[in-house]
């Protein structure tokens, strides 16, 4: 639509109809303040059911034995035995004699496996010193190799290469012209003819003669590698062979240019269970079980932990397959008894044994009755924490001279100044609400009233020293008499009649425990809220607060529609006016002309 802006009557048209449509946009402003106001009051419910729903996954805590069995354990002499102890062990006194520890078994190299070693380089380079009894041949298919940039250099993908290969020649095709390279190989390149490739049988690099353009295919092909293979066969504590293969042995295969430390180091990572190093000092290696005990099959003619099989190990590495470990002996309590490990379970005590000795080690297990009130502390503080944080929500006064700030308000305001008006906005949206007071006052309830059907004499809060404060303000916070003394008495008193008041199990409310009751009225007020705030992946339809916001976002795009037609009505009017001004003004200027 074109619109005439003020030409003949000298009127700022715009300006007008901008004055005139502020009066206009008034109720708009007002609906889009209530959406401002409705998704403030959403959010702070939101964050009212995420303190609860956080204070739950503590509560759910509370519902466990653990929290309320912890132990202590003190051992005479940690020097010779540590021990920690399960909830579920007893109060009691342990006393350890006559110990022996446990050991693994271990394999070393006889002798000095060769003067002159470096186990960092490639084994083959230094088959001089091992031998090449030790080695087979195998069959390797190198796959096509494309070349995307200019190169006279290549590595095969497995490395180095055997060098009695029978391969005569490797192909390169370029530009659909296929080449001829005879192959050498050897340890060192030399000159390198124009129509030759030299393999590095240790490194298994291919040095060309020419070089070779970007968009070459070396094709495939294929040659014998040098490689070691040898098994390790290990058992469990059942006797039960503990590798990938058929009969339990674990394989390994390394080419020729691996060296001696990464051959122990995947040794040490492999399902073997066994911890591998050279030492430089004596050119011997070590392997050891990871695990103590004497570990080996019900089979086994000499009880061997381990089971080597091939020259590079026998051979080579001159190591011997008839290592044992030994089991763990020692007394406890009078009774003589073994262990594949030092660290062992029994009775819901963990003792894990450091040295050996002959005397006695005493071990004592006790209620931790300090880790129990520190817990049940916790919980408390947590919940003063919530409802002290609800309590303001709903009692925050609400000051209706604070509105939602519109778009052109805001404009006229400083970032400091909007947030400070956007605070006093949104307080007291919450105020007086009837979800939240009837959570808070049946959660007071939860903890004031008695449980029925406890085991022991404490039936209610005030049993163990925890009460309401007395302070009114603190609207139903709780407090641990004096320094705690109370509560602590009935811990190491009757830790299960504290533990039934908290987390006992009923089919009544008045059967339950304190926690389980509240666990319960969280869940039910949250449910409540989520009626009304919904949660973040609800739709607008599955909740109250939701409908409304869509009723009221109809209500303002109807508005914004009829606010246009408005304002194309006043322009229409005024273009009219313009045209009528326009046509007077030339009628009097043709009659001038006339008088002139």
């Amino acid at each position: 639509m074109v619109r005439v802006s003020g030409l003949a009557s000298g009127m700022d048209i715009d300006q007008i109809v901008s004055d005139l449509m502020k009066a206009e946009r008034m109720p708009i402003d007002k609906m889009k303040k209530q959406k401002q106001t409705l998704e403030w009051q959403r959010d702070d419910y939101r964050s009212m059911n995420l303190l609860l729903s956080d204070f739950n996954n503590l509560a759910f805590n509370m519902t466990l034995q653990s929290s309320y069995s912890s132990k202590t354990v003190s051992s005479a002499d940690e020097t010779k035995v540590k021990a920690a102890a399960t909830s579920s062990a007893a109060n009691a006194s342990y006393t350890l004699s006559n110990v022996t520890m446990a050991t693994a078994a271990q394999s070393i190299s006889a002798n000095s496996i060769a003067s002159s070693i470096d186990p960092t380089k490639s084994l083959w380079s230094q088959r001089g010193s091992m031998g090449t009894g030790m080695w087979t041949k195998k069959t390797i298919d190198q796959a096509a190799i494309a070349l995307s940039a200019d190169t006279s250099t290549v590595k095969l993908a497995k490395g180095s290469l055997s060098e009695g290969n029978t391969l005569q020649s490797i192909s390169v095709t370029t530009g659909g012209v296929t080449n001829s390279y005879s192959v050498r190989i050897g340890t060192e390149a030399g000159t390198v003819d124009p129509n030759e490739v030299f393999i590095n049988a240790d490194t298994g690099e291919m040095t060309f003669g020419t070089t070779l353009t970007s968009g070459s295919t070396i094709e495939a092909f294929s040659y014998q590698q040098n490689v070691l293979n040898f098994s390790i066969t290990t058992y469990d504590s059942n006797g039960k062979a503990t590798g990938d293969n058929k009969d339990g042995s674990t394989s390994f295969e390394f080419d020729g240019s691996t060296s001696l430390n990464t051959v122990l180091t995947q040794i040490s990572n492999s399902k073997a269970g066994i911890s591998a190093f050279f030492d430089e000092g004596t050119n011997k290696v070590v392997m050891t079980r990871k695990d103590t005990g004497n570990l080996s099959s019900a089979d086994s003619a000499d009880g061997s932990n381990m089971v080597f099989l091939g020259g590079f190990l026998t051979g080579f590495l001159q190591l011997a397959g008839n290592a044992k470990g030994t089991d763990a002996k020692f007394t406890l309590n009078g009774l003589e008894t073994t262990r594949k490990s030092n660290t062992f379970t029994t009775g819901g005590v963990t003792y894990t044994l450091q040295n050996n000795f002959t005397g006695d080690v005493r071990v004592n297990v006790s209620n931790d009755t300090q880790k129990v009130f520190d817990t049940i502390k916790d919980f408390v503080t947590k919940y003063n924490e919530l409802i002290e944080k609800i309590n303001g929500k709903i009692t925050e006064e609400r000051d209706r001279n604070y509105q939602p700030l519109t778009d052109e308000e805001r404009e006229k305001l400083t970032d400091k100044q909007a947030e400070q008006w956007d605070d006093k906005a949104k307080s007291g949206l919450l105020k007086g609400d009837s979800i939240l007071s009837s959570g808070l006052n049946q959660m007071r309830s939860n903890w004031y009233a008695s449980v029925s059907g406890v085991s022991g004499a404490f039936s209610q809060l005030t049993d163990i020293g925890i009460s309401t404060s007395a302070n009114y303000s603190d609207r139903g916070k709780l407090v641990i008499e004096g320094d705690g003394t109370k509560l602590k008495e009935a811990i190491e008193k009757d830790p299960q009649s504290v533990m039934d008041l908290f987390m006992k199990s009923g089919s009544t409310t008045s059967e339950k425990g304190i926690v389980r009751r509240l666990r319960d009225t969280i869940t039910q007020t949250v449910s409540k809220v989520e009626q009304r705030a919904g949660r973040s992946t609800w739709t607008s339809e599955q909740f109250l607060l939701g409908r409304n916001l869509k009723s009221v976002n109809s209500q303002i795009t109807s508005f914004e529609s009829r606010l246009t037609q408005v304002e194309d009505r006043y322009y229409r009017q005024f273009t009219a006016m313009e045209k009528a001004i326009q046509n007077a003004n030339a009628q009097s200027a043709q009659l001038s002309q006339y008088f002139s």
